[in-house]
């Protein structure tokens, strides 16, 4: 079998998908995180399909170790690792005519559960946000829809100790509807100085808080160590993460509890396999970062579901019926989980005529 072309295709705008073509008629699926959309495309399109056509697709790690260290001069994070997620999902979505999970060593868990993820920004806009009643609200429409854990992201963008008083609030709120029996966590969004993140732990620690994601700026490891020692509740991080590398600085210098590589931003398989591995020798949880509610979220679960001690609720930021109407059997959301799919590969098929239509949209 060859690889006789490599496509990624601009979907309802927004989302990002890359298609693998083979002489023998087989299609694999992927996706990339879409923070940089046009220029993902072109990445995917004419940098890295040179790289893989007239290639046996089966050969997974010497694609990806062509695809990483021929463009190594181009550096080693954000687009060129989240370009070659897109790939490599579709390479073991073509690899897996068993289902992923079953080439990823096993099922431990038929079904995988999941926390609702949800965002005090009511636009793209940081500063157009939800008050602590409205979040609360939103809170409770989630519980209401089944979830049975609930994490809230400030999306401060980068902008360090802007309003944590309304954040108190905000989670003081939320948890008044989660109660102890609903696992309540807090994604700070990169948006506290080391002492306010210590501060406000302690507060979130007074009423019960699940895990504590993100609390200080991405890559200031000295700070993460000193929060994760100050604190008794779980830190969370590494979306901002791409390689074991990096991984392994999070991990030895961040002393973090939770490790959140993205499937679709990290090397797809291949990379996070062996981040796993690595979080596994350091007894670190793994609670990967995944906001692709479709063809991200469906690697993400058949990931999960094959590691052992992967028992924490996994993330899931929306049920989104347009893009899951492009798939002939979408994934299935019910009583707070998704069930892992069990057909080949992803378990995901297109409808070709409703991804024709997607793509002019």
């Amino acid at each position: 079998m060859r690889i006789t072309d490599v496509k990624a295709s601009v979907v309802f705008g927004s989302s990002l998908f890359v298609q693998v073509f083979t002489d023998e008629g087989i299609t694999g699926l992927g996706e990339c995180s879409p923070m940089h959309l046009g220029a993902l495309v072109h990445f995917v399109n004419t940098i890295l399909k040179p790289l893989c056509v007239g290639k046996d697709p089966l050969e997974i790690d010497k694609l990806w170790t062509s695809m990483y260290y021929d463009t190594y001069k181009l550096g080693d994070t954000g687009l060129k690792m989240e370009a070659i997620s897109g790939v490599d999902i579709a390479l073991w979505d073509i690899f897996g005519k068993v289902p992923i999970v079953t080439l990823l060593g096993g099922c431990y868990r038929e079904k995988v559960r999941m926390y609702a993820s949800l965002g005090v920004a009511k636009s793209r806009d940081w500063r157009d946000r939800r008050t602590p009643l409205e979040m609360a609200r939103l809170v409770e429409r989630n519980v209401e829809l089944g979830f049975t854990a609930i994490k809230i992201r400030m999306h401060w963008e980068y902008n360090v100790d802007v309003d944590p008083e309304t954040d108190w609030q905000i989670f003081r709120e939320c948890k008044r509807v989660t109660g102890d029996a609903i696992p309540l966590s807090f994604d700070a969004n990169n948006g506290y100085s080391e002492a306010t993140a210590i501060q406000q732990g302690r507060r979130f620690e007074s009423l019960g808080i699940y895990h504590y994601e993100e609390p200080v700026m991405v890559d200031d490891y000295a700070a993460y160590a000193r929060v994760a020692d100050a604190l008794d509740v779980p830190i969370a991080a590494g979306e901002h993460e791409y390689t074991r590398w990096q991984f392994r600085e999070l991990i030895q210098r961040g002393r973090v509890d939770i490790i959140q590589p993205d499937v679709v931003k990290c090397g797809g398989f291949s990379e996070i396999r062996k981040i796993a591995a690595l979080g596994e020798a350091h007894h670190k949880q793994m609670v990967p970062h995944m906001t692709m509610p479709s063809v991200g979220t469906a690697a993400n679960i058949h990931f999960v579901a094959s590691l052992r001690d992967a028992h924490r609720p996994q993330e899931l930021t929306r049920v989104d019926q347009r893009l899951n109407a492009l798939f002939k059997e979408p994934l299935v959301f019910e009583d707070g989980y998704l069930t892992v799919p069990r057909k080949p590969g992803l378990g995901l098929e297109l409808d070709e005529k409703a991804f024709a239509r997607a793509c002019e949209a």
